[in-house]
Protein backbone atom coordinates (compact mmCIF):
# COMPACT_ATOMS: atom_id res chain seq x y z
CA UNK A 1 0.00 0.00 0.00
CA UNK A 2 2.96 2.87 0.97
CA UNK A 3 4.45 1.73 -2.48
CA UNK A 4 1.39 2.72 -4.08
CA UNK A 5 0.98 6.03 -2.18
CA UNK A 6 4.87 6.68 -2.58
CA UNK A 7 4.02 6.36 -6.76
CA UNK A 8 0.58 8.22 -6.79
CA UNK A 9 2.27 10.94 -5.04
CA UNK A 10 5.60 10.72 -7.31
CA UNK A 11 2.79 11.17 -9.93
CA UNK A 12 1.17 13.87 -8.67
CA UNK A 13 4.70 15.95 -8.38
CA UNK A 14 5.30 15.38 -11.78
CA UNK A 15 2.43 16.55 -13.62
CA UNK A 16 2.37 19.55 -11.97
CA UNK A 17 6.14 20.04 -12.79
CA UNK A 18 5.34 19.55 -16.42
CA UNK A 19 1.89 21.79 -15.95
CA UNK A 20 1.91 24.58 -18.73
CA UNK A 21 1.78 27.88 -17.70
CA UNK A 22 -0.66 31.01 -18.96
CA UNK A 23 1.35 33.64 -20.41
CA UNK A 24 0.25 37.39 -21.90
CA UNK A 25 1.29 38.45 -25.36
CA UNK A 26 3.33 42.13 -24.44
CA UNK A 27 3.82 43.11 -27.92
CA UNK A 28 1.74 45.08 -30.13
CA UNK A 29 1.62 42.17 -33.24
CA UNK A 30 3.42 39.21 -32.37
CA UNK A 31 4.08 36.36 -34.70
CA UNK A 32 3.47 32.39 -34.08
CA UNK A 33 6.53 30.63 -36.36
CA UNK A 34 6.60 26.90 -36.97
CA UNK A 35 9.72 26.70 -35.75
CA UNK A 36 11.72 28.20 -32.62
CA UNK A 37 13.60 30.54 -34.82
CA UNK A 38 13.03 34.11 -36.89
CA UNK A 39 13.55 32.45 -39.96
CA UNK A 40 10.48 30.04 -39.21
CA UNK A 41 7.47 30.59 -41.17
CA UNK A 42 4.50 33.11 -39.76
CA UNK A 43 1.86 30.01 -38.76
CA UNK A 44 -0.67 32.71 -36.86
CA UNK A 45 -0.36 36.02 -35.29
CA UNK A 46 -0.89 37.37 -31.69
CA UNK A 47 -1.94 40.38 -30.03
CA UNK A 48 -0.81 42.60 -27.13
CA UNK A 49 -3.07 41.46 -24.36
CA UNK A 50 -3.54 37.68 -25.95
CA UNK A 51 -3.17 34.98 -23.32
CA UNK A 52 -1.33 31.78 -24.82
CA UNK A 53 -0.27 28.34 -23.05
CA UNK A 54 3.53 27.46 -23.08
CA UNK A 55 3.93 24.27 -23.98
CA UNK A 56 7.55 23.94 -24.46
CA UNK A 57 10.54 26.33 -23.99
CA UNK A 58 13.96 25.89 -25.98
CA UNK A 59 16.84 28.45 -25.88
CA UNK A 60 14.85 31.71 -25.76
CA UNK A 61 11.62 30.34 -27.58
CA UNK A 62 8.19 29.36 -26.47
CA UNK A 63 6.18 26.78 -28.39
CA UNK A 64 2.59 28.26 -27.11
CA UNK A 65 -1.24 27.47 -27.67
CA UNK A 66 -3.69 30.28 -28.04
CA UNK A 67 -7.19 30.52 -27.35
CA UNK A 68 -8.47 29.61 -30.80
CA UNK A 69 -6.15 26.86 -30.84
CA UNK A 70 -3.38 28.07 -33.07
CA UNK A 71 0.04 26.74 -32.26
CA UNK A 72 3.24 27.99 -32.90
CA UNK A 73 6.61 29.11 -31.85
CA UNK A 74 7.63 33.02 -30.28
CA UNK A 75 10.64 34.88 -28.51
CA UNK A 76 9.82 34.56 -24.86
CA UNK A 77 10.72 38.06 -24.94
CA UNK A 78 7.36 38.76 -26.18
CA UNK A 79 5.62 37.40 -23.51
CA UNK A 80 5.45 38.26 -19.55
CA UNK A 81 3.66 36.23 -17.06
CA UNK A 82 1.32 39.00 -15.61
CA UNK A 83 -2.13 39.33 -17.26
CA UNK A 84 -2.19 42.42 -19.24
CA UNK A 85 -5.08 44.51 -19.51
CA UNK A 86 -5.52 47.63 -21.11
CA UNK A 87 -6.79 50.82 -19.68
CA UNK A 88 -9.79 52.60 -20.39
CA UNK A 89 -9.55 56.29 -20.75
CA UNK A 90 -9.55 59.39 -23.07
CA UNK A 91 -6.69 58.52 -25.06
CA UNK A 92 -5.11 55.38 -27.50
CA UNK A 93 -3.82 53.18 -25.20
CA UNK A 94 -0.21 51.85 -25.17
CA UNK A 95 0.41 48.92 -26.52
CA UNK A 96 3.88 48.24 -26.73
CA UNK A 97 6.52 47.16 -29.04
CA UNK A 98 6.07 45.25 -32.68
CA UNK A 99 8.01 42.33 -33.16
CA UNK A 100 9.94 43.89 -35.38
CA UNK A 101 10.77 46.35 -32.80
CA UNK A 102 11.45 43.75 -30.23
CA UNK A 103 13.83 41.68 -32.69
CA UNK A 104 15.71 44.99 -33.24
CA UNK A 105 16.23 45.52 -29.38
CA UNK A 106 17.19 42.16 -29.15
CA UNK A 107 20.09 43.62 -31.20
CA UNK A 108 20.30 46.59 -29.58
CA UNK A 109 19.16 48.83 -31.86
CA UNK A 110 16.09 51.42 -32.10
CA UNK A 111 14.54 53.93 -34.61
CA UNK A 112 15.90 56.61 -31.77
CA UNK A 113 19.12 54.55 -31.52
CA UNK A 114 19.35 55.28 -35.36
CA UNK A 115 18.46 58.96 -35.03
CA UNK A 116 20.52 59.52 -32.67
CA UNK A 117 23.74 58.31 -34.29
CA UNK A 118 22.68 60.18 -37.69
CA UNK A 119 21.99 63.45 -35.24
CA UNK A 120 26.14 62.82 -34.40
CA UNK A 121 27.30 61.39 -37.76
CA UNK A 122 25.72 63.88 -40.20
CA UNK A 123 28.93 63.54 -42.39
CA UNK A 124 27.99 60.06 -43.31
CA UNK A 125 26.08 58.87 -46.32
CA UNK A 126 23.50 56.22 -45.34
CA UNK A 127 21.57 56.05 -48.60
CA UNK A 128 22.64 52.27 -49.45
CA UNK A 129 21.77 51.71 -45.32
CA UNK A 130 18.16 53.01 -46.06
CA UNK A 131 17.59 51.40 -49.13
CA UNK A 132 18.46 48.25 -47.62
CA UNK A 133 16.29 48.83 -44.81
CA UNK A 134 13.42 48.91 -47.19
CA UNK A 135 14.12 45.47 -48.93
CA UNK A 136 11.60 42.56 -48.16
CA UNK A 137 12.97 38.98 -48.20
CA UNK A 138 10.71 35.96 -47.58
CA UNK A 139 11.88 33.10 -45.01
CA UNK A 140 12.88 30.98 -48.30
CA UNK A 141 15.24 33.11 -49.88
CA UNK A 142 17.01 34.30 -46.27
CA UNK A 143 17.53 30.37 -46.28
CA UNK A 144 18.99 30.01 -49.33
CA UNK A 145 21.39 33.19 -48.78
CA UNK A 146 22.49 31.80 -45.92
CA UNK A 147 23.08 28.09 -47.13
CA UNK A 148 25.02 30.13 -50.17
CA UNK A 149 27.38 31.68 -47.84
CA UNK A 150 27.87 28.39 -45.86
CA UNK A 151 26.26 30.60 -42.68
CA UNK A 152 24.42 28.62 -39.80
CA UNK A 153 20.78 29.01 -39.46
Amino acid sequence: MKKWWLMASLLLVGASAWAAKEMSVQVRDGQLRNRASFLGAVVANVAYGDRVTVCAEQAGWCEVTTAAGARGWIHSSALTPKRVVLASGASDAQVGASGAEVALAGKGFSKEVEAEYKKQNRELDYTWVDWMGQQTLTAEQLVQFLKQGGLAQ
